[in-house]
C-alpha cells in the first residue's frame, strides 16, 4: 500500500473509533406505556424496549451500570432491572406511589420519595428491607444525596420545603423553605451549594449547605410565553459544572444557566411538557424527556441547540445515561 494509501486508511480508521467511542445508551421511562426505552446516544436510534411495572418515572443506575432501579409508581415498588438481560429480577419494598431517588454513595442505601405517604423510605438494596421511614413535608418528591454521603434532601411540593437528613442517623436536621411547588434538587459536584427548582414559583433557588440558607434565585422570563407556564422541573450540571440545564415543563423550553454568574445564557426549544435532562459523560449532549409530545430531545451543548428528536413512549418521564463500556 503506498503511503497515501496508508496515510488514508489510518484516518478512516480514526474517524470510525471516535464515532464509536462514546455510543452511550440512554434509558427512558414511559409513565403511560410502562416501558423503558433504550437509545442509542450516536446513532439516535431506539435500540430496546423493556416492559416494567405501572407508572415508571425515577429511575437511577447503580455505581457499576449492571442494575438500573425504577420507581413503578403505581405499582407501589422500586423494580431492579438488570441491564444485561434487561428483565426485571427482583422488587424492592418502596412504600406507596415512589416517584424520585437518590442512591447513596455506598451503592447500598436508596431514598424514595413516598409521595401519598408524606415519608422518605430508605431501603437496603442488598437485604431487600426497609432501614427507615423519616418523616418529611406533604408530597415529597425531589431527592438528593450529598457527594460525601452525609445528608439526604427531599423536597415536599405542598409544604413548600427542603428536608435536610443525617444520612448516619436517618434523622430529620432542618427545612429550607423555597418557592411553591420545589420539584427536583440537585447538589454540585463540591457538596457545598444545592439548587432546588420551584415548578409553580417559577425560579430555581441556590442553597449554601452548610448555613441551609438560600443565597441566590434564579428566574425565568421568556418572549412570548405566559409566566405562569414557566414551570422548572429538572436540572442537570455539566461535568465541569459550567452549565446547568434547567426543564421548563410546560414551556416547551429548556435554559442554559451559567453556573459562575448564574446568569441565563439561552432558551432552548425542546419538545412539549420537557420533564427530565440527562448529559452525557462527556458533557457534549444533553437528552430531555418530553411528556406530552412522546420524545426527547437532543441538545448539542456546545453549539446550545436542539439538534434531534427521538419518538420513544407515551409521556417519557425520566432519562438517565449509561456509559459505554
Amino acid at each position: 500500500m503506498s503511503g497515501f494509501g496508508k496515510s488514508l486508511m489510518t484516518l478512516l480508521v480514526a474517524v470510525f473509533l471516535t464515532s464509536t467511542a462514546h455510543a452511550h445508551l440512554a434509558y427512558v421511562s414511559n409513565e403511560k406505556d410502562n416501558t423503558i426505552t433504550v437509545v442509542d446516544t450516536n446513532t439516535y436510534k431506539v435500540v430496546q424496549t423493556i416492559h416494567v411495572g405501572l407508572r415508571p418515572r425515577g429511575i437511577i443506575f447503580n455505581k457499576n451500570f449492571t442494575k438500573l432501579y425504577i420507581c413503578a409508581s403505581d405499582s407501589d415498588t422500586v423494580q431492579v432491572l438488570e441491564v444485561s438481560s434487561g428483565k426485571i429480577i427482583s422488587t424492592l419494598p418502596s412504600g406507596d406511589d415512589p416517584e424520585q431517588f437518590a442512591l447513596h454513595p455506598n451503592d447500598r442505601h436508596l431514598y424514595v420519595a413516598n409521595e401519598d405517604d408524606s415519608i422518605t423510605t430508605v431501603i437496603d438494596t442488598l437485604t431487600k428491607k426497609v432501614v427507615a421511614e423519616i418523616d418529611v413535608g406533604v408530597e415529597p418528591e425531589g431527592m438528593a444525596i450529598s457527594p460525601d454521603g452525609k445528608l439526604a434532601v427531599t423536597t415536599s411540593e405542598t409544604t413548600n420545603m427542603v428536608h435536610w437528613i443525617d444520612a448516619r442517623t436517618f434523622k430529620l436536621t432542618a427545612n429550607t423553605l423555597v418557592d411553591s411547588r420545589p420539584r427536583h434538587a440537585e447538589f454540585t459536584r463540591d457538596g457545598k451549594r444545592l439548587f432546588v427548582s420551584s415548578e409553580i414559583g417559577g425560579t430555581v433557588a441556590l442553597i449554601d449547605v452548610l448555613s441551609r440558607r438560600i443565597t441566590n434565585k434564579i428566574s425565568f422570563t421568556i418572549p412570548g410565553i405566559a409566566k405562569d407556564r414557566i414551570q422548572p422541573v429538572g436540572i442537570v450540571l455539566t461535568p465541569d459544572e459550567s452549565l446547568a440545564f434547567v426543564a421548563l415543563g410546560p414551556a416547551n423550553h429548556v435554559a442554559v444557566v451559567d453556573v459562575k454568574t448564574l446568569a441565563v445564557l439561552k432558551y432552548i426549544l425542546v419538545g412539549r411538557r420537557v420533564w427530565h435532562l440527562a448529559v452525557t459523560p462527556e458533557g457534549d449532549k444533553v437528552f430531555t424527556t418530553n411528556g406530552v409530545s412522546g420524545d426527547v430531545t437532543v441538545i448539542d451543548v456546545r453549539a446550545l441547540r436542539a439538534i434531534r428528536t427521538i419518538k420513544v413512549g407515551r409521556f417519557p418521564w425520566g432519562v438517565r445515561i449509561r456509559p459505554a463500556k
